[in-house]
């Protein structure tokens, strides 16, 4: 009797193990389909943002930075009347001048930068050719505002969506489907482009060289704007 029990207990355990793999196989799909749809938009760039700078030299540092200082002060609180423009403070840095010979400390020269940003770019133009008088130009770009992004990112949620639905349908009626469900669905912003950038002020035709400050002329433009609808559906057929 013994002799026949270990057998029994092998076929029983072999048995259960066979039972077992279709629960460890994993489950096929079929009639999937993966589906790509883009929504895109031109989004003005709304926001302007000027950096100005002084620079100076001098052999004494504590002269020299509170040159810098007055000069970053009356800009300031200059730039603070205009209602609309926020104003930040950039880089500031010193550093010393070495005689080319001795390689001794001779002097020194220090830079401070003020950042303008606006979406009215009326006020902001005029204010820069203000502070132009004092200060000088480091750039000037131009890129799309944080409430305008936002605003165009819904709409295009909106967009690819509806895009991704338009080509499931087409999917499923070339496959004589009766209908698909969306297995998975992904959205990707493409990335809002890099701000645009001037170096250059472009002035106004016919201002007077000496004259008092001639407010630049400003073309912003626009920037097109995509989101992408990645996903998977699964076909319903007849």
């Amino acid at each position: 009797m013994s002799t026949f029990q270990p057998t029994a207990a092998l076929l029983t355990l072999s048995i259960g193990a066979l039972a077992s793999l279709p629960a460890l196989a994993e489950e096929v799909h079929y009639n999937q389909i993966s589906l790509r749809a883009e929504a895109s938009q031109e989004v003005p760039r709304d926001l302007m943002i000027v950096t100005l700078y002084t620079e100076a030299q001098n052999t004494d540092s504590a002269k020299l930075a509170a040159e810098i200082t007055t000069a970053m002060n009356t800009a300031i609180g200059q730039a603070k009347q205009v209602k609309d423009v926020t104003l930040r403070q950039g880089n500031r840095n010193s550093y010393p001048i070495y005689d080319n010979k001795t390689q001794k400390i001779t002097g020194w020269r220090e830079r401070a930068e003020l950042r303008l940003e606006s979406t009215d770019f009326a006020a902001l133009s005029k204010l820069t050719g203000d502070l132009m008088q004092t200060l000088k130009m480091g750039n000037m770009q131009f890129t799309v505002a944080n409430a305008t992004r936002k605003s165009s990112e819904d709409a295009l949620l909106k967009d690819a969506v509806n895009a991704f639905k338009a080509r499931a349908q087409l999917a499923t009626e070339a496959l004589g489907g009766k209908g698909y469900k969306i297995v998975n669905l992904n959205l990707n912003t493409n990335g809002y482009p890099q701000p645009f950038m001037r170096s250059a002020m472009m002035m106004k035709a016919g201002a007077p060289a000496m004259d008092a400050a001639p407010t630049p002329d400003v073309e912003a433009g626009t920037s097109e704007v995509s989101m992408s609808a990645d996903g998977v559906i699964e076909v319903q057929m007849q």
